[in-house]
């Protein structure tokens, strides 16, 4: 279907009566087996949800919009959740939540039938589903508006809501090298994230523009949590010659390359510096508290959700990013 059947839809495709689709759907008892044989086919075929049937057959709105979401950072999710209920409760809006697997086969048809089931007049797509080509071909199908936040790819697709991590990354690795690191490590965030790619694109933009030759064995793949954070700094800091800063892709990750540092009696920031990404409160939280980038996460969302139920024409709003600076950072050993 390139769109959501309606009840109509279905009365005209068994070759009945409006009214009598109604009638089964309310359960009336003096619809003949027959018909009621054709209408049920007729809504098999047409993957009709007949849970909303009266709202749909009135034309009325739900009311409701949809975030849809996979990302197991409790407090990137907290924040974007917040911004998208803010905007709403402004609106009067409900806000469903919900979450999905991007790499599960069937992601499209899961987002399809929660389209169909809940009938929400709106989604809200956060990342790493913002770039899930599965659930973009089926909400184009479906005929339905839809906003995306931090979008990697088809930009032109829809409307979107976005910070520039490639330039706030080439911000937080020239603030390394303008301090007199030369080597500076990199934690790759996960896969799944196109804002992976930005961040380590910028980094090698500042690297580039100081006449920084890039080393290959000076990146190492994270995936945007502690653990990950744990072992690619343990790597980076058994080099034979180790980075003297390391700028790991998120503050979870940055967390862990401090465990690492804690572990092994290194200084930071006198014998190594460490920054972060997105402003969590562990970046302030942890020792030394993190130089990192603040990420508006709340009004990306906020942001999002307000352009979804406005409606109109697609635009793009990028929102600024902010460079932290805190005590996780300082110039190398014999620097001067």
């Amino acid at each position: 279907m390139s769109e959501r059947s309606n009840i109509r839809d279905v009365a005209e495709r068994a070759g009945v009566a409006v009214k009598t689709v109604s009638r089964l759907l309310n359960g009336h008892p003096y619809v003949r087996a027959e018909t009621r044989e054709k209408i049920e086919r007729a809504m098999k075929e047409l993957d009709f949800r007949p849970s909303v049937a009266a709202r749909i057959l009135s034309g009325a709105k739900s009311n409701q919009v949809a975030l849809i979401y996979d990302n197991h950072s409790p407090y990137y999710m907290f924040q974007i959740q917040t911004g998208c209920w803010d905007a709403c409760k402004a609106k009067g809006i409900r806000l469903i939540a919900q979450p999905v697997d991007v790499e599960d086969p069937d992601v499209g048809e899961q987002v399809r039938g929660l389209v169909m089931e809940t009938h929400v007049d709106g989604i809200i797509l956060s990342s790493p589903v913002t770039d899930c080509e599965a659930v973009l071909a089926t909400l184009d199908t479906l005929n339905i508006p839809f906003v995306r936040i931090s979008p990697g790819t088809n930009h032109a697709l829809t409307s979107s809501v976005f910070m520039d991590d490639a330039q706030a990354a080439d911000d937080l690795t020239s603030l390394l090298i303008n301090k007199g690191h030369r080597r500076i490590g990199f934690i790759k965030g996960h896969p799944n994230h196109m804002a992976s790619d930005e961040r380590l694109f910028g980094y090698r933009r500042a690297l580039d523009r100081a006449g920084i030759a890039f080393e290959p064995g000076l990146v190492h793949d994270g995936e945007f949590d502690v653990e990950s954070g744990i072992r690619a700094g343990g790597e980076l800091l058994d080099l034979l010659n180790p980075p003297t800063a390391i700028f790991a892709s998120n503050d979870d990750m940055a967390a862990g390359v401090l465990a690492v540092a804690h572990e092994r009696d290194i200084d930071v920031p006198r014998d190594l510096s460490v920054v972060g990404f997105d402003d969590t409160p562990l970046a302030r939280t942890v020792y030394p508290p993190l130089t990192t980038i603040h990420q508006p996460m709340a009004d990306l969302a906020r942001t999002a959700t307000e352009i979804l139920v406005t409606g109109g024409d697609i635009t793009h709003q990028r929102l600024p990013h902010q460079l932290i600076e805190r005590a996780s950072v300082a110039p190398p050993k014999g620097y001067e």
